[in-house]
């Protein structure tokens, strides 16, 4: 197996890399251009070349996407003598100049901030895109200004630094989970800087400095100590009045741009410049609503000219497919791209043994292993012989290089899976939200008391109880009844939840309303637990299927999904298949998010049922979502001898009548459909697994008939969001539960924004999405 290190020395070890090399750092050409490179040799090649001669290099992509990936190729190649920067813009979205997001923002500012203390003699690489360096940033001389440092040993008075940080507006909180965010206890001071990444933990020995760490807030656990720290306050939205310049003015004099089709980024800067002017003006016709920071367009935003005069005092290098500079000097890197093989290995090893016979290295690039295991052993079936050097990298694109005769393939682009760049891990504050979340209530919400009922919370008030002033909490009742409880009896008051719009009936002090009311639903409650608990015990101990370990076709069809499965996607996977190869039948829910992976589970559980020989019934609560599965499940097994079939009211009666005939012949091997499924009419030939997706949309009538179906069949409930009595059946054990909670790489969190009907925000919102 070969390792990032040693590929790279191929690269800046070849003679005609060092000559590039060479000629980059003379003063004979200010302008170069590299040509013929493929997937992703431009950056293998940049990596190698910034080994070599060091310097400040400076990447410029098309759009965020692109960027991100050249970043994540750059980074998986593990140069540790290189510091990688990926320069974000400010904004959510390219069409809408309010909304920042405060990540970016967190990146911009640490990433100033490296940029006045870089030093010469180090090796750094920035990635960045138009949208990025069109928007101009703080001054060197504000940013200094601004910038408080602190070295260890050091003193420093608490309440100044309390000052300052307000002068700064850092918000003062319990606890640090967000840019621009401190906490004071006793000597221990944390601060969460825009200079950094992470937030910082300063411990004090009176007014000396005695540590000073990087610390993860979720953990508290320290990830790195330092030696001196910045604080840096909130330069997008703190000093928009202050002189600003174009990000490039902050590099060294000797950096070099690598541009990728330089017109292509010209004209792109020109449009968005002029997009920002546009909405300008629509604002400030707008009465009383014209945008404080789109008050001078020219002010904020580069024009594209100011970008292209600046970049002309610093040596530039084109790549990629359209090249503009005239008399530039010209590196000529034959490389082509990675051939498709459409999934079919005989072709790929038959390419594979041409390359070695022309004396190509092969090397295949994953860094899952299992993927590279499952190609490993395909070779020796298919060919023996074959020599294959593996490489633990993820890169976005392989390629053959014809200088150093070698072929990079890599594993997404052979079995034809999607490819996903990799982000940097960012603080998570949905933990921290937790003490805030405890604070919540707020006088006039419904809470239940467990003794008294349903009331209306009143607030804290001071009460004397035998002399002595306690904290109460005051609680409102039907007719205006007042109740006062102990602050150490807050576990018994939680906060109402109902459906939402609607108010519930408040509880009347002293009468056996409530009461009743409890035992009422504990009656109910004993009686559907007698139930379940029955269904579940004859479940346990009746005699199910038990079905054969993963086939060859089970393995191939893993393997075809195009996505990388999360951690949790391939555990729930496994535990599902865990529960079919028992003797009993199964009952798994599977809990997670939209858009997590469930169906996928579900897809490759069924195909294990019907790989068996037993039919499928997959029960849906929507004919859209009947229509979306069918859809979903079809294109996953199309390339397999599996019948997939579905029923909804948007079937005609023929269609309907036939695909009953079908089902009950044994013809059709996956049913998909709403509750018609369930219907007398249809009569399995061999019903094996049963597959519910959210359980919690059905109606009693349609559960009862599931009981009768579920007895002896393997049962796989799918939801985003579990009925309590579903999740606590899960949790205490009558049913087994597999959650997945980690969302698949780079998922964006769907955010909601309120707009006056405009056509151009519509336009854009969709552009922008595409």
């Amino acid at each position: 197996m070969l390792d990032s290190k040693t590929f790279l020395s191929l690269y800046h070890e070849d003679s005609f890399v060092k000559v590039i090399s060479e000629t980059l750092q003379s003063n004979d050409y200010d302008t170069f251009q590299c040509r013929g490179l493929s997937g992703s040799a431009d950056m293998v090649m940049l990596a190698s070349l910034c080994k070599l001669m060091g310097k400040f290099h400076v990447v410029l992509a098309h759009d965020r996407e692109e960027a991100s990936y050249l970043y994540s190729d750059l980074h998986s190649l593990q140069v540790p003598e290189i510091h990688l920067m990926l320069f974000p813009a400010t904004f959510k979205n390219p069409y809408h100049y309010e909304e920042t997001d405060n990540a970016n923002v967190l990146a911009r500012g640490e990433i100033l901030d490296q940029l006045t203390r870089f030093e010469g003699e180090q090796s750094a690489i920035m990635v960045t895109y138009p949208e990025a360096l069109y928007e101009k940033v703080l001054n060197k001389k504000s940013l200094r200004e601004n910038t408080f440092s602190l070295k260890l040993g050091e003193k420093v008075d608490v309440p100044f630094l309390e000052e300052l940080l307000h002068t700064y507006d850092f918000e003062k909180t319990d606890f640090v989970y967000e840019a621009g965010q401190f906490a004071i206890r006793g000597g221990i001071i944390d601060v969460f800087s825009y200079a950094y990444e992470w937030p910082l933990r300063l411990e004090l020995f009176g007014k000396e400095v005695e540590s000073i760490r990087v610390f993860d807030p979720e953990s508290q656990l320290s990830k790195e100590s330092k030696s001196e720290i910045h604080i840096v306050p909130n330069i997008q939205t703190r000093f928009q009045k202050e002189t600003r310049m174009s990000v490039l003015e902050f590099l060294p004099q000797d950096a070099i741009l690598w541009v990728k089709d330089w017109q292509f980024v010209k004209d792109q800067l020109e449009k968005l410049f002029s997009n920002a002017v546009q909405q300008h003006m629509q604002k400030s016709e707008a009465v009383g609503s014209a945008s404080a920071l789109l008050s001078d367009p020219e002010q904020l935003f580069d024009k594209g000219e100011t970008w292209e005069s600046k970049a002309k005092t610093y040596k530039r290098v084109e790549f990629g497919s359209i090249f503009y500079f005239k008399n530039a000097k010209t590196f000529e890197w034959p490389c082509k791209p990675q051939p498709s093989f459409n999934k079919n290995f005989d072709l790929l090893v038959e390419n594979l043994v041409e390359n070695e016979r022309n004396g190509y290295a092969n090397i295949i690039c994953s860094d899952n292993e299992k993927q590279t295991e499952r190609l490993r052993n395909i070779f020796g079936e298919l060919n023996p012989t074959l020599r294959a050097q593996s490489l633990p990298i993820s890169i976005r694109g392989g390629y053959v290089d014809e200088v150093l005769k070698l072929v990079c393939y890599t594993d997404h682009q052979i079995f034809e899976r999607y490819h996903r760049y990799k982000d940097k891990k960012r603080p998570s504050k949905t933990k921290a939200l937790t003490l805030k979340e405890l604070k919540s209530l707020q006088p006039g919400d419904f809470v239940v008391h467990v003794d008294y009922g349903v009331g209306r919370f009143a607030g804290l008030e001071k009460v004397d109880v035998n002399g002595r002033a306690q904290e109460a909490i005051r609680l409102v009742f039907r007719d205006d009844d007042l109740l006062y409880v102990n602050i150490h009896s807050l576990h018994k008051i939680s906060k109402y939840s109902g459906q939402e719009g609607t108010h519930p009936a408040m509880s009347k002090l002293g009468s056996q309303e409530w009461e009743n009311k409890k035992k009422k639903v504990k009656s109910k409650v004993k009686d559907i637990a007698k139930d379940l608990i029955a269904l579940y015990a004859k479940r346990r101990n009746a005699s199910g299927f038990k079905y054969s370990e993963d086939s060859v076709l089970q393995v191939e069809l893993e393997s075809s999904f195009i996505y990388e499965d999360t951690p949790d996607q391939a555990l729930a996977t496994q535990d599902v298949k865990r529960d079919m190869e028992k003797h009993y039948p199964m009952d798994r829910l599977i809990c997670g998010d939209v858009g997590f992976g469930k169906t996928e589970v579900a897809i490759r559980a069924a195909f294990k049922a019907v790989n068996d020989r037993k039919q499928v019934a997959v029960l849906v609560p929507t004919t859209i979502l009947a229509m979306q599965h069918y859809q979903t499940f079809k294109e996953r097994l199309k390339q397999f001898p599996v019948e997939v079939e579905y029923i909804n009211r948007f079937r005609t009666a023929k269609d309907i009548k036939s695909i009953i005939k079908r089902v009950n012949s044994g013809e059709i091997d996956i049913l998909i459909g709403t509750h018609r499924i369930v219907n007398k009419d249809i009569q399995f030939k061999d019903l094996g697994l049963l597959v519910i997706d959210e359980e919690q949309k059905f109606g009693v009538k349609v559960k009862d008939q599931l009981k009768e179906l579920r007895v002896n069949v393997d049962v796989l409930t799918l939801t985003a969001t579990p009925i309590p009595r579903t999740l606590h059946f899960s949790l205490m054990g009558a049913r087994d539960l597999s959650v997945i909670a980690t969302p698949p790489p780079n998922r964006q969190p769907v955010t909601t924004e309120i707009y006056t009907f405009q056509e151009d925000v519509i336009r854009d919102a969709v552009a922008y999405e595409l």
